[in-house]
């Protein structure tokens, strides 16, 4: 009982006695041995001002997601998870009960009895067992891109003008190959004075951006960008029982390509940003949204894509989302985005070697002052177990709590591949988005207009038209003889640029 407990532990047991809905993480830790009437919690209010879990590979962090997801789905909040290793999808499934379970159970004071949640499956651009999730690059923006295709900033910048540029002109970028045709219809002879007066745009720097964008598409990316374009608001959706969605983005078919899926992760979180009005402290998130492989997005990022993450990240918590970065170290996570993390389930870490050491000494130093020695104490956690401290009601810190955490209620693995796939093909916006379509967009123009120039003039004066080498033209070729494009462009006008606005990632969304 607590009552008969050290002073120290009733004292931090009392930092988490709240009297509104909270979400119960486990049992207090003391001397080793857990006290089920004192339960670790978090208030549900609380979890829109963003979280940390964090520790070494193998000490029970995506068991922590699982855990804090379903209980979020409980309380009707809709969730995203990003599956790196393939092994969320068993959220939609009751787990199987067992010896190991009711030990736990019995540990931390947890009714624990099986439930599935309600779950949709994603795959980026349908690489994999899911809901073909895509964008378009105009929506995606340049900031991200850059990222994506590990451009310098001189080339970040130069990608930013020739976005600029097809935006004004209503040159629409739904996959990769209208934008390489736009670069090089700007370096071409017809081209190079659209962006006089702003600089210009190398042909140096252009071959960069094409060569990358052919490299990023042999990697099979070219299927991430196209229509239709997925409408974040999907993952605000709740089930017809008021539970929350669980959007689980499958990534096992792409995790060679972390940078991709890390970049494309924040691609939804700056387009939920833009899109969500400003709804101040709610008593329930919108939605909450964990980033697994969190370092990946700071790992030789740029200082405004950096600055454009912590802004993000600090903004998003007034229009109603929680964002849980999820990591081994908060030593991944610049402090200016840790400082916004009030949050924190820290897993065990491992001081094998002299950096090691120095990792633990700094995650310490992150933690408030408590009763236990952190340094101690993160060592010996077993799988399972992780210090804790949260926002209380008032938005306070609570005081340090070694916790033994609950077992979750859905099952702690994949489903069947075959479960999955049905699954994935009876979901009700499945028919939306399964298919690909290819619509006229800057390619289909650029070629149109290649062509026009090409064909012979019906008047007897007109002159021969030039015949083409016997090899196939490439692309760069056929623009740099398009010589009716700027006035195609114009005709276009300036409609469609001027409906578009761009967030701090440099993100779109048009305004419908």
């Amino acid at each position: 009982m607590v009552e008969s407990a050290p002073p120290q532990a009733r004292g931090i047991a009392e930092g988490y006695a709240f009297t509104g809905p909270a979400l119960d993480l486990g049992a207090l830790l003391w001397e080793g041995e857990p006290l089920p009437a004192a339960p670790v919690r978090i208030p549900l209010a609380m979890l829109n001002r963003h979280g940390l879990v964090a520790g070494a590979t193998g000490t029970g962090k995506t068991k922590t997601l699982q855990l804090i997801a379903e209980q979020l789905s409980a309380q009707g909040v809709p969730v995203f998870l990003a599956d790196i290793k393939g092994d969320l999808s068993g959220i939609s499934a009751p787990g199987e009960p067992g010896p190991k379970v009711a030990e736990r159970a019995a540990q931390v004071g947890q009714e624990w009895s099986p439930e599935g949640f309600p779950s949709v499956f994603y795959a980026l651009g349908g690489l994999g067992t899911g809901i073909p999730l895509r964008a378009t690059v105009t929506d995606f923006g340049p900031l991200l891109l850059s990222r994506v295709l590990r451009l310098n900033a001189t080339q970040e910048q130069s990608l930013g003008l020739i976005f600029h540029y097809a935006d004004s002109k209503g040159l629409e970028l739904i996959d990769l190959k209208d934008l390489r045709a736009v670069v090089a219809f700007l370096v071409s002879d017809e081209g190079r004075p659209e962006l006089k007066g702003v600089g210009g745009l190398s042909s140096a720097t252009a071959g960069v951006i094409l060569r990358s964008l052919t490299a990023f598409e042999q990697q099979g990316a070219a299927a991430f960008f196209g229509e239709p374009a997925f409408d974040t608001a999907e993952l605000l959706s709740t089930a017809p029982d008021g539970r929350g969605t669980v959007s689980v983005l499958e990534l096992p078919a792409v995790r060679e390509r972390p940078q991709l899926f890390s970049t494309f992760l924040m691609w939804l979180l700056a387009d939920l940003f833009q899109d969500l009005p400003e709804v101040g402290d709610l008593e329930r998130p919108k939605l909450v949204f964990f980033l697994d492989e969190a370092h990946l997005l700071f790992t030789g990022a740029s200082k405004p894509f950096v600055e454009a993450i912590t802004q993000t990240v600090r903004l998003i918590r007034s229009k109603g989302v929680g964002i849980f970065l999820v990591t081994q170290t908060p030593g991944d996570v610049p402090a200016e985005v840790l400082g916004q993390l009030g949050n924190r389930v820290q897993h065990a870490l491992r001081a094998f070697t002299p950096q090691d050491a120095k990792a633990l000494t700094a995650t310490v130093r992150t933690f408030p002052r408590s009763a236990y020695d952190l340094e101690e104490v993160l060592t010996g956690l077993g799988t399972g177990e992780a210090v804790v401290t949260v926002l209380s009601e008032t938005g306070a810190p609570t005081p340090v709590a070694a916790t033994r955490l609950r077992a979750p209620r859905s099952l702690m693995g994949p489903i069947a591949p075959e479960a999955l796939a049905a699954a994935v093909e009876s979901a009700p916006r499945y028919p939306v988005y399964a298919r690909a379509v290819d619509r006229e967009s800057a390619y289909e123009r650029l070629t149109a207009a290649a062509e026009a120039r090409s064909e012979p003039r019906s008047d007897a004066t007109a002159p021969a038209p030039v015949p083409p080498p016997e090899r196939d033209r490439t692309l760069v070729e056929q623009v740099v003889d398009s010589g009716v494009f700027r006035s195609l462009a114009r005709s276009v006008g300036t409609q469609l640029g001027r409906e578009i606005t761009r967030s701090l990632f440099g993100t779109a969304r048009r305004r419908r």
